[in-house]
């Protein structure tokens, strides 16, 4: 997220970019650490955005089903897995695939017990952008098409959600991408995605 951290530094954004240890817990537990030890490293009066690749997306839907940020601003997902990924659903019973993906990654099938599926619609301004392109030709063929590789374009879409943008991206590269970058900082500035029109 490094690169995606900086643009938005020179676009005016203070960033925060935390890492945290995706394999090592589950998603409520990671949400509850991670987003209040980011917001804690925040200005207190500083209008609060997020931009999130994969399971962070759900990181923050946790978080803010549980909690009330006072100067919530806006929040873009790169390639969230909202709906669950059905390469959870077909491969978390393979030996070794909860060592390698955690707790929490075996929380992210599409199942309506799911953690992204008990979250319900959002309640935020979100932006979602979404990739059709893979790398990864054996997952792409577990996952409903149009997809980025481990997150199918509908699998990324909740109920609330303002916009939503389709990019040529896949999703391990997704928040590297020069076009995403720009219409991440274009949703947080203007509310929605930049079109042809706009």
């Amino acid at each position: 997220m490094t690169k995606l951290a900086k643009a938005l530094e020179c676009a005016g954004y203070l960033t925060i970019n935390v890492n945290y240890p995706s394999t090592q817990y589950k998603v409520e537990k990671l949400a509850a650490v991670v987003i209040a030890k980011a917001l804690a490293i925040c200005p207190k009066a500083a209008k609060i955005n997020f931009v999130t690749h994969s399971m962070g997306g759900i990181l923050v839907r946790q978080f803010l089903s549980n909690n009330v940020i006072k100067n919530m601003g806006r929040v873009v997902m790169l390639g969230p897995p909202n709906k669950g990924s059905q390469v959870v659903d077909k491969l978390g019973n393979i030996p070794g695939f909860k060592l390698i993906n955690g707790p929490a990654g075996m929380q992210l099938g599409t199942t309506k017990q799911s953690v992204p599926n008990s979250l319900g619609p959002v309640d935020f301004d979100l932006g979602i952008i979404s990739g059709t392109r893979s790398i990864n030709p054996i997952l792409s063929l577990m996952i409903p098409k149009p997809n980025d590789g481990k997150v199918s374009v509908d699998s990324s879409k909740v109920a609330g959600m303002v916009d939503h943008i389709e990019l040529p991206v896949t999703h391990s590269f997704m928040m590297t991408n020069e076009a995403v970058i720009a219409q991440a900082i274009y949703f947080l500035a203007h509310g929605r995605f930049k079109t042809q029109a706009n």
